[in-house]
């Protein structure tokens, strides 16, 4: 370590210069975030100051409502080597990356052979919904009244433990490792980490708490795998190896990159996608929300360091939890499966436009949505409905209607559903949010933004830098490897340019669209099919 120089005459410096040399040291100081979500991988390198300066992005095959684990794991290695070949070619090196933060899709389950590291069968994706028989089932078994005030979540078709318990009955393969307690469980976290630690040559089997906390097996309040729930769900802890439980932000606990261009480099953070996202909004406080749409729409609400039990139909959560002696802080969740994804249906289903963003141009072709409601149940209705034998379902149409009102009822679907949520987030939490911060794909819509500000009859905030979700996995990477280490540090992050969209139609205008979105929710009920297919074994 280098002693100090000790100038006779010092200089002074005013508090404006010494920020001023912090932000030019945060711009030679790195890190790297793997974003993995439901349809596209991404990495991307952020500098200290919260700006990405290199970036890839792939996306991989949709097998139904599943995923190839090794195809994901092969997207977040060509990922990392294609934009760190960018950052390296931008003249800057390696050497200053100073970790490496992880954030993946939630929920979806992967299992693998601890005798050979080999996956057992394809990863079941969160949107699935072929456990809703189960789930009328486990709602008649004894004890399922008390699973989500342990767990914070609800039986529905949402959480890994269910999808564990479908694999369990339709697939022999995955019935036999069990049976012979070779079976390790995972979330994508999980696989990943895995993977990236070399596999069974050094065979990390971890998670963070936001990831555990989505897969009902976790006790809400100590953090814990909890007994009660995993007799439950009747599951022998002998046979089955579930991943250590650790907090997002941690130098040692997710090991480091085992082979490629950032070989050896740390991973030093760890966060669900949706906590990401919180944390890269800045939500660090109590009353502090955010809306995310992406694939589907989550609105997570800081609730503070004791988890809020729902009782209008949301879900209680890890919100984060950074370590070093800092308390956990939880969140009330309001989960929309089909947000993002309905765009995907225009384009690839019924041939609306050919890009995704084109909706917005077809949406503004109309004045409003010509009395058409488009109740997008692809997955059933998720928070807080929770109707899962909802379907699909178009009201309202008539000789006169056009692409571009089914464009805008499909982009409001999810603005109405977002006031479903704010409105029992109301009544959990007794506070009524004065504020909406958003980000995601759709956020990218002026067009929706402006829907959503009228529809919830509050501001809608959008940063001009929208990679939140990867930029909170940096965070918390970023705390564990020094480079910030109070909240207060970061309050200049993604600041600068933020528009903001005003309410612009009256109250009562609001509430007779509401009422109407209402009554079409009430008319999707009872199209439930009949079990689909059974797993591969």
């Amino acid at each position: 370590m280098e002693t100090p120089s000790h100038s006779p005459h010092p200089k002074h410096h005013t508090g404006d210069d010494i920020l001023a040399q912090d932000e030019v040291s945060l711009r030679k100081v790195f890190i790297g975030s793997i974003d993995q979500g439901t349809t596209s991988t991404r990495f991307l390198i952020f500098d200290g100051t919260g700006t990405p300066v290199a970036s890839h992005q792939i996306e991989f095959k949709q097998i139904w409502i599943e995923h190839d684990p090794n195809e994901i794991f092969g997207s977040v290695e060509a990922c990392i080597e294609e934009a760190t070949k960018t950052f390296v070619r931008s003249g800057r090196s390696v050497s200053d990356i100073k970790a490496i933060g992880l954030t993946t899709q939630r929920e979806t389950t992967v299992l693998w052979d601890s005798e050979t590291g080999e996956t057992i069968h394809t990863a079941i994706a969160w949107p699935d919904t072929r456990t809703q028989s189960i789930v009328r089932e486990l709602k008649q078994r004894k004890g399922a009244e008390k699973l989500q005030d342990i767990c914070g979540l609800p039986l529905s078709t949402y959480p890994s433990a269910l999808k564990l318990t479908w694999l369990f009955r339709n697939s022999k393969k995955v019935r036999k490792v069990y049976d012979e307690g070779r079976l390790m469980f995972g979330t994508i976290d999980t696989w990943l980490l895995f993977r990236l630690n070399g596999g069974k040559e050094r065979d990390v089997h971890v998670t963070d708490v936001t990831n555990a906390s989505r897969t009902m097996f976790l006790n809400l309040h100590n953090l814990e795998y909890d007994p009660f729930v995993l007799d439950f769900f009747q599951l022998d802890s002998k046979k089955i190896k579930f991943p250590k439980v650790v907090p997002n932000s941690d130098p040692e606990a997710f090991g480091s990159i085992a082979s490629g261009p950032l070989k050896g480099k740390k991973i030093m953070g760890c966060i669900g996608d949706q906590s990401a996202a919180l944390v890269g909004q800045l939500g660090f406080t109590p009353g502090k929300a955010k809306n995310t749409y992406g694939t589907g729409c989550f609105l997570l609400y800081n609730v503070g360091e004791k988890p809020v039990i729902s009782k209008h139909g949301l879900l209680a959560t890890v919100a984060f939890h950074f370590g070093r002696n800092r308390k956990p802080v939880y969140a009330l969740e309001g989960s929309i499966a089909v947000a993002g994804s309905a765009v995907k249906f225009l384009q690839n289903n019924l041939g609306f436009f050919e890009a995704s963003h084109k909706i917005n141009d077809l949406a503004a072709s109309v004045k409003d949505n010509g009395g058409c409601v488009f109740v997008t149940a692809f997955s059933g209705l998720f928070a807080p409905y929770w109707i899962d034998d909802a379907k699909g379902t178009l009201f309202g149409l008539t000789q006169h209607t056009e692409k571009g009102h089914i464009a805008r009822a499909a982009m409001e679907a999810t603005c109405f559903q977002t006031k479903a949520i704010l409105e029992a987030m109301e009544k959990d939490s007794g506070h009524r949010l004065s504020v909406l911060a958003v980000d995601g794909g759709m956020s990218n819509s002026d067009l929706c933004m402006q829907s959503q500000a009228d529809i919830i009859n509050i501001p809608v905030d959008r940063p001009t830098m929208r990679e939140t979700t990867a930029l909170g996995s940096a965070i918390v990477a970023g705390f564990a490897a020094g480079v910030w280490r109070e909240f207060d540090e970061l309050k200049k992050i993604n600041s600068e340019d933020r528009l903001t969209f005003k309410p612009e139609i009256s109250k009562t205008a609001c509430d007779d669209l509401y009422a109407k979105w209402e009554r079409a929710v009430e008319m999707s009920r009872g199209w439930l099919d009949s079990d689909r297919g059974a797993a591969s074994t």
